[in-house]
Formats: structure tokens, C-alpha cells, sequence
């Protein structure tokens, strides 16, 4: 048996569901924009490849999490998340073939 104090302290540490996947989701735009920013050019296209491959997997995580039938906020995120990687993912194909396109021999 627990004490009604330690059960009261218990319910008031305890953190809803939305907060707790919202709060991640805005700690993951902040990581995600520190860690794209710092990156430098140089190093910007060669690492455009993994990008992509980090990208899809995020896809995969997204459908699962945008695939039950009840509207939740996991559904949500989950559809906006896979808008953002896919956009990620066509742009990052676009960049890479703008790159090698460069390097070609002009006719």
C-alpha cells in the first residue's frame, strides 16, 4: 500500500500524453535545425546522400505513427512529418543532381 501523499505526488509528476509527444516534437525541430545549420558547405553534398537515407526512415516511422484509423495527435504529426521528409527527400534529390550536373563535360 502506498501513502495518499506519495499517491498524490505521484499524480502530480505524471505529464499528459500531448504534452509529453508535443514537447518532443519541438525539442526535434530545434536538434534538427541546429544540427542542418551547422554543418559546413563543403560538406553540405556529400552528406546530402545520408540525408535521404535518414529521411526515409523517418517516412517509416511516420506512416507507422500516421497509420491507426482514430484521429489523434500521433496521427497529425505523423501526416506532417511525412510531408516534411518527403519534401526533404525530393529536394535532397534535386540538390545531388544540380551538384553532379556541375561537374559534367559541357558539349
Amino acid at each position: 500500500m502506498t501513502s495518499p501523499v506519495a499517491e498524490t505526488a505521484l499524480q502530480a509528476a505524471s505529464v499528459s500524453p500531448f504534452l509529453s509527444q508535443l514537447s518532443l516534437f519541438v525539442l526535434a525541430i530545434f536538434v534538427g535545425y541546429y544540427v542542418v545549420w551547422s554543418v559546413t558547405p563543403a560538406l553540405h553534398t556529400p552528406l546530402m546522400a545520408v540525408t535521404n537515407a535518414i529521411s526515409s526512415v523517418i517516412i517509416v516511422g511516420a506512416l507507422v505513427a500516421a497509420g491507426p484509423a482514430d484521429m489523434s495527435i500521433a496521427k497529425i504529426l505523423g501526416i506532417i512529418a511525412i510531408g516534411l521528409a518527403a519534401v526533404n527527400i525530393f529536394g535532397g534529390f534535386a540538390v545531388t543532381q544540380r551538384m553532379l550536373a556541375m561537374y559534367k563535360k559541357k558539349k
